[in-house]
């Protein structure tokens, strides 16, 4: 089992920028590789960006591409996202999400691909 506790969401204005945490136990964090979603509502949960094991191969959404950044300490146990240049259409709860995988460069883009999720937090930003 893994457990991932999020933090760091809140209320920003446009523009501004916030830092996402994902803390990860139960499980051997280099063997997962991990994601962030988000799902604002009415709307279906979509990836924001995705990192392998090693975190050398990452993925973002055309959406945050340029603006976010993801990457983990394997050390520490923790995944982050730094979201700069918010939009109020980034308004969401933000999920992080593992996935246990032999593969150290492999990344995954579907909901379904995950194994384990936080239970989000919710990031709103106000224009």
């Amino acid at each position: 089992q893994v457990q991932l506790l999020e933090s760091g969401g809140g209320l920003v204005q446009a523009g501004g920028s916030l830092s996402l945490s994902c803390a990860s136990s139960g499980r051997t964090f280099s063997n997962l590789a991990m994601g962030w979603f988000r799902q604002a509502p009415g709307k279906e949960r979509e990836l924001v960006a995705a990192c392998s094991r090693n975190g050398e191969s990452t993925y973002y959404a055309d959406s945050v591409k340029g603006r976010f950044g993801i990457s983990r300490d394997n050390t520490r146990n923790t995944f982050y996202l730094q979201m700069n240049s918010l939009k109020p259409e980034d308004t969401a709860v933000y999920y992080c999400a593992a996935k246990v995988t032999p593969f150290f460069n492999g990344r995954y883009s579907n909901t379904g691909d995950y194994d384990y999720w936080g239970q989000g937090t919710q990031v709103t930003v106000s224009s």
